[in-house]
């Protein structure tokens, strides 16, 4: 049994340049992927480095929405050339509504150009959505998509939503964070996703746990602000197997069958050495 971190920022300077001993802990836990993912071109090269030197970690490259006001004029040549480079995915991208210092058209159209990417290339996309999931839906449904599918990273749309985006070929990952109390509702979505649409994330450093499932007890190196260890992962696993009403060693080989079917072809191509 492995498991399976399907969307964190290891390199974070918030790990305090410590990125590399958190993988290893990941590994001692039983973590044998972690999907880790660049937001902007300044991170890529970090992303790429982490991927270099742990064989756990599948590299995705994008540009979040977050990222979009101050992108260099070549960010999408540089996107492709480090696709190009190794076997990697595209992420996170995608679109937002809670930030409202961010132009929406620009969004799009940045996300867009990267949706296409992906789809020219078949390479998995891990999506951003935060509140705007409808949006996000009706730009899905309208333009091309990768023929493996993609991840929508910490799905909290509605339940009524789940069937549009899994015909689509969406695939749908929780984060711990949602194990935290209050978040009851967005939680209560993942005890019916499709067991062959499911994928779990810690998003860290971001998306502490609650206190009492957090192993780790990680500080920023910025600001002493608790964060969230990539290795919190087995938590997440041990919380939504109690949803599910099943044990996390069924709820790992569901997710291993998930990995092999939206990432396999490029994990395949990464551990030959091979260039996709």
């Amino acid at each position: 049994m492995r498991y399976v971190d399907a969307h964190n920022h290891a390199y974070d300077e918030r790990f305090g340049g410590k990125s590399q001993e958190l993988l290893r802990v990941c590994k001692t836990q039983g973590v044998g992927i972690s999907i880790v993912n660049g937001a902007c071109p300044k991170d890529w090269d970090d992303v790429r480095q982490l991927a270099n030197s742990s064989q756990i970690v599948l590299p995705s490259f994008g540009v979040h929405p977050w990222y979009i006001n101050d992108l260099p004029s070549d960010w999408f040549d540089t996107l492709v050339s480090f696709l190009n480079s190794t076997p990697s995915c595209i992420g996170e991208v995608g679109i937002d509504g809670w930030r409202k210092e961010f132009d929406p058209d620009l969004q799009e159209d940045i996300f867009i150009r990267q949706l296409v990417l992906a789809s020219e290339q078949n390479l998995p996309i891990s999506i951003h959505g935060l509140r705007r999931w409808g949006r996000l839906l009706e730009i899905l449904q309208r333009f091309p998509r990768p023929q493996c599918g993609f991840l929508l990273h910490s799905y909290g749309g509605p339940k009524e939503m789940v069937a549009a985006f899994t015909k689509l070929g969406g695939y749908f990952s929780c984060p711990g964070f949602f194990l935290k109390p209050g978040r009851e509702m967005k939680l209560k979505v993942f005890e019916d996703i499709p067991a062959d649409r499911l994928f779990l994330e810690t998003d860290a450093p971001d998306q502490n746990l609650p206190e009492n499932l957090d192993r780790y007890q990680l500080l920023s190196s910025i600001d002493q602000a608790r964060i969230n260890h990539p290795a919190n992962i087995t938590a997440v696993y041990e919380g939504v197997a109690t949803l599910r009403e099943t044990s996390v060693e069924k709820l790992a080989e569901q997710i291993e069958r998930n990995f092999r079917a939206l990432f396999g072809e490029i994990w395949d191509a990464r551990a030959k050495g091979v260039t996709s």
